[in-house]
């Protein structure tokens, strides 16, 4: 299985299509086997999806994603554990193992309100991936 990250400085970058490089993750038998990270090269929304499908990406770890983003992810086969936070290479290795905590309810909407929103802080940590 390939897991993919929107990555910035060992963290989980928080919005999905701002992101500049992906980090990726080989995993076999419930052990990350391999590592290796992949600029974007300031590819759109939708053009992260058909990037991370070439790359036979299966799961994607992230903080927040738009809708369309999502859509473009499903309808490429790979699945989508958003509203998580923090350590990169921990979050990976949590979904090898079938522990990672994900928020399958986390969106980036980009609407306009009154009051402050940032991508990300969504509830992660309620629900098990398996």
């Amino acid at each position: 299985m390939i897991i993919a990250i929107p990555y910035q400085s060992g963290q989980v970058f928080q919005h999905f299509g701002h992101t500049e490089q992906f980090k990726l993750y080989e995993v076999e038998e419930g052990k990350i086997t391999n590592k290796m990270l992949i600029p974007t090269g300031d590819s759109g929304h939708s053009a992260l999806a058909g990037l991370l499908s070439r790359l036979k990406v299966e799961c994607l770890i992230c903080g927040g994603i738009g809708g369309g983003a999502q859509a473009a992810l499903a309808e490429a086969g790979i699945r989508v554990y958003g509203g998580v936070q923090g350590d990169a290479d921990a979050a990976a290795q949590a979904l090898a193992e079938g522990t990672l905590q994900y928020d399958p309810n986390a969106r980036c909407d980009h609407h306009d309100h009154e009051h402050e929103h940032t991508c990300g802080e969504h509830g992660c940590g309620e629900h098990s991936c398996h």
